[in-house]
């Protein structure tokens, strides 16, 4: 009789086990924890912890925006730049969240592939993303240039609504 109580216990361990991995998917931003590991002082890579910073977070993005080509990004109001949750939002839009065209669709790709909700972390950095997605669209030179950004934006966009509107 004891051997089959250890297997019923085994069994129900792997279950729970693979119930509460299956939502732990990989990284999505492999980046942030590069920040965090090779950074001098005390850097937080998650912007909002309150509904005051994501009413500062909304501010910040309608008084304008700004990438530059290099990476740098940038706060058009000049009282909304100097504060401090701002140098916050300054590393996780230079360091974190992805620039190029191929890490956008790899992280498109993760996306599509993650099963649960995002975490706060990783949705805050897809809405960034989507941020720096819609500047890169408009800016475009090219036609081709803009439909590759637009399809990236869509994607992005699609992402998001599902995790709001997904039910567990």
């Amino acid at each position: 009789m004891l051997p089959w109580r250890m297997v019923l216990v085994a069994l129900f361990y792997c279950c729970i086990k693979t119930g509460v991995t299956r939502c732990r998917n990989k990284a999505l931003f492999p980046a942030a924890s590069r920040v965090k590991r090779g950074a001098t002082t005390a850097v937080n890579t998650t912007f909002y912890s309150s509904f005051e910073d994501v009413h500062l977070l909304f501010e910040i993005l309608m008084s304008g925006v700004h990438f530059e080509d290099s990476g740098a990004f940038s706060v058009k109001d000049a009282e909304l730049a100097s504060l401090r949750k701002t140098r916050n939002l300054d590393v996780i839009c230079e360091d974190i969240i992805p620039k190029k065209l191929t890490d956008i669709l790899k992280l498109i790709s993760d996306l599509s592939n993650h099963i649960c909700h995002l975490d706060q972390d990783d949705f805050e950095r897809t809405l960034l993303t989507l941020v720096y997605t819609t500047q890169q669209m408009v800016s475009s030179t090219t036609e081709h240039q803009r439909d590759v950004w637009a399809e990236s934006f869509v994607s992005l966009y699609k992402a998001i609504k599902k995790d709001l509107t997904q039910t567990n």
